[in-house]
């Protein structure tokens, strides 16, 4: 074409919860309103389209200069509020042909950058509600708290090793300060059993990323994040907990985190375990992986702890340091929390 189109992606913000208050009914009316609403508000520049479920297409067959007014219609057409609700829209965009020659090129784009803002918008939301659960787990176990950060702050290193996107890091990293909020849940005569703990005990404990998933899950800004806390100790193996996933039916985020928390676990002072160095962790880490920890994962996570002097990570000093060492959990092989 001699003008360029514009390809938007739009997924509402607050739907689900709109849903679950009203009724399935109610969702499909509003569904029906928006889409309408859209339609009519798009076409003075291009078309509107509903993909499925709450997301919309539009493409922009308008004068470049009218790009701008066409957006600022669609966001307001994909908008309704009212008694103890409002839904409103995340959105993203991409220039054909200039920025994708392919239409799945196009629409993969455009998802990207749709999901990225929604991200970016959650932050506020989902924010202040982490720090809020961080603060709770720090004041009832301080070291507890510096663990989550520590392992926080090499999980992202590794998330970026292995290309992941950037609303992929910042699920990723959320995850991994919130994996052990559960841990809220546990007594503290079996979290901070000075010994092996028996088989009840152990019962008892395993169910800690499942007490997480439910507390995460409690705020709609950090939902995405609770399935992954809940996978955050199954093994690549199959063996793991609490529901014997394996390989890639394990988020890869969750992969991640395992590998990352259990390098801090080895390298801490436990009453019943001495630490080991960063370099003896590292060995147990390879030695694990493809039993308990994916290769790949492993890979990166060794890759950046032993990144060359003034080319490794923050997260790699504070690592190769023992800085901010976690709670007792146990030897890699035998790691149950």
């Amino acid at each position: 074409r001699a003008e360029p189109v514009v390809l938007l992606m739009f997924d509402l913000d607050g739907f689900k919860l709109y849903n679950d208050t009203f009724g399935h009914p109610a969702g499909d009316a509003l569904l029906s309103r928006l889409g309408r609403a859209l339609g009519d508000a798009v076409r003075p520049y291009g078309s509107a389209y509903r993909i499925g479920g709450d997301e919309f297409c539009v493409l922009l067959r308008c004068e470049p200069q009218r790009f701008e007014t066409a957006i600022a219609a669609a966001e307001e057409a994909l908008r309704e509020d009212g008694g103890g609700f409002e839904v409103t829209s995340s959105w993203g965009r991409v220039l054909i042909p200039e920025e994708a020659a392919h239409p799945s090129a196009a629409l993969q784009t455009a998802d990207m950058r749709m999901y990225e803002r929604k991200d970016s918008g959650r932050v506020s939301a989902g924010s202040q509600v982490e720090e809020a659960l961080l603060q709770a787990l720090e004041e009832r176990q301080p070291e507890l708290g510096r663990h989550v950060h520590s392992v926080a702050g090499l999980a992202i290193k590794v998330g970026q090793r292995l290309g992941l996107e950037p609303g992929e890091l910042t699920l990723l990293h959320r995850a991994s300060q919130l994996h052990d909020i559960g841990k809220m849940a546990i007594p503290d005569a079996i979290l901070r059993k000075a010994g092996p703990l028996d088989t009840e005990e152990r019962r008892f404990i395993e169910r800690h990323t499942i007490f997480g998933e439910r507390i995460i899950a409690a705020a709609p800004s950090l939902a995405p994040v609770a399935p992954i806390v809940r996978s955050s100790h199954e093994r690549f193996d199959g063996t793991g907990y609490p529901d014997e996933l394996a390989g890639d039916e394990i988020p890869l985020a969750s992969r991640i985190v395992f590998a990352c928390d259990a390098f801090y676990a080895i390298t801490a002072e436990r009453p019943y375990s001495p630490a080991r160095s960063p370099a003896e962790a590292i060995e147990e880490l390879r030695y694990c992986a493809g039993g308990q920890f994916d290769p790949a994962v492993v890979e990166a996570v060794c890759a950046e702890l032993t990144a060359p002097v003034g080319a490794e990570s923050e997260a790699s000093r504070s690592a190769l340091r023992g800085a901010g060492a976690g709670p007792a959990l146990g030897r890699v092989t035998a790691l149950g929390s």
